[in-house]
């Protein structure tokens, strides 16, 4: 089992163990002819099952360490997942945190991961197998997010608000970690970017309030703050006419009443003209404020303090589609501990992530010098004068 291995490897070299690994996967061989991870077979007779490849992208500080599993096909469904012993988390915090890598400037498409319960049959791994937590980033068009789902009582329970994520072509690192006092937090890159309530932050339990159904706003009751002072009254010299007649028109000499029926000058605006009139507000004497409904505790609700808690978690997955394929998983982490988690994030993606950021910027500088020379080049040809082809002709003339 190497991933687990290769975390013990490490822990030695540091000489620190904060915590419990549960799954580590560096992507060091083929995840597949190891039999580490199995690929689903759900999409394979329609033809629309992407494959994966290994591979270290175009940017990394050592090819061999920067290895991960890349998605190989465009337009297709990415279905994979690894088993591991089976544990909970029950009283413990929770660390979910993997690396994603997309080259491909992707438009659509998610790079999310699902970890819940190991289903008996690894190859037939779908959309609708049950999972306990999808984490990860997602994007189409214009709607782009860190997907945070709790499964609960059966449903999938999106975040109320969503969190953000990053759209470039170099790695990033993303974790979450779910605590046993039911709070969260999300952190890219090292970052961190949401926390707060598992409760407030998503639907988990009815309010714990609702309006009292027996009470409803008296019939009598005056919200109306100002009203129109009743002892106001319009001008004598108020003119709300906004056009009149144009004194200064007349009739055309060649109208005949008779055939064009009678004659009437045209409307101009009024010079006069002072809008409409509108009694002054004054502050109502009646008025009594905005209504509100009265609480009354929710009959229907139940706290939980186990909101964090899962049972069995046996199995992460790759479960999702994509339109622009290359994206590479690296790193994958479960464990107990935040600062480990920390640990493994500056041992492996921090340095990649500063190589390819030095990397990608030689590369674009040499490829705008590149673009700028070619351009220069087309504007001298386009400057070099022509054959003068008179010049040709005259001299045929003379033999």
């Amino acid at each position: 089992m190497r991933q687990w291995i290769s975390f013990v490897v490490f822990s030695a070299v540091a000489n620190v163990c904060r915590g419990t690994i549960y799954f580590l996967e560096e992507f060091n061989d083929d995840p597949f002819a190891s039999g580490r991870w199995v690929v689903s077979e759900w999409k394979k007779s329609d033809g629309t099952d992407g494959t994966f490849e290994l591979s270290s992208g175009k940017y990394y500080h050592d090819k061999e360490a920067a290895q991960g599993l890349k998605t190989a096909q465009d337009a297709k469904f990415y279905h994979a997942s690894a088993a591991f012993p089976s544990f909970s988390n029950a009283d413990k915090t929770l660390v979910i945190q993997y690396q994603i890598k997309n080259e491909q400037r992707m438009d659509c498409g998610g790079t999310y991961l699902k970890i819940g319960p190991k289903i008996d049959d690894q190859t037939q791994l779908k959309e609708s197998t049950v999972y306990n937590i999808m984490f990860g980033p997602d994007q189409c068009g214009s709607k782009r997010l860190t997907h945070v789902i709790f499964n609960y009582g059966g449903k999938n329970l999106d975040k109320k608000r969503d969190v953000e994520m990053k759209r470039d072509e170099t790695s990033h690192v993303y974790t979450l970690i779910v605590k046993p006092d039911n709070t969260y937090k999300v952190k890219i890159d090292m970052n961190e970017v949401a926390s707060g309530s598992l409760e407030a932050d998503w639907p988990f339990l009815p309010p714990k309030k609702i309006k009292d159904p027996a009470v409803s706003k008296p019939a009598d009751w005056v919200e109306e703050a100002e009203i129109d002072d009743p002892e106001d009254t319009k001008p004598d010299d108020w003119v709300d006419e906004a056009t009149i007649p144009d004194p200064e028109a007349t009739k055309p000499e060649d109208w005949d009443d008779e055939e064009d029926g009678e004659w009437t000058p045209p409307m101009k605006a009024n010079p006069a003209y002072k809008g409409p009139w509108k009694a002054k507000r004054i502050p109502n004497p009646e008025y009594k404020g905005p209504w509100s409904h009265p609480e009354i505790d929710n009959p229907e609700y139940k706290d939980d303090a186990t909101l964090y808690k899962y049972d069995d978690f046996s199995m992460v997955s790759i479960d999702l589609w994509q339109v622009q394929s290359g994206s590479i998983f690296d790193n994958i982490l479960l464990c107990d501990s935040e600062a480990e988690a920390d640990e493994i994030a500056e041992k492996f993606w921090k340095p990649l992530s500063e190589a390819e950021k030095k990397q990608k910027e030689e590369a674009d500088k040499k490829a705008e010098e590149a673009a700028k020379a070619a351009a220069e080049a087309a504007a001298a040809d386009d400057e070099e004068p022509e054959d003068d082809d008179d010049d040709d002709d005259d001299v045929r003339d003379e033999l």
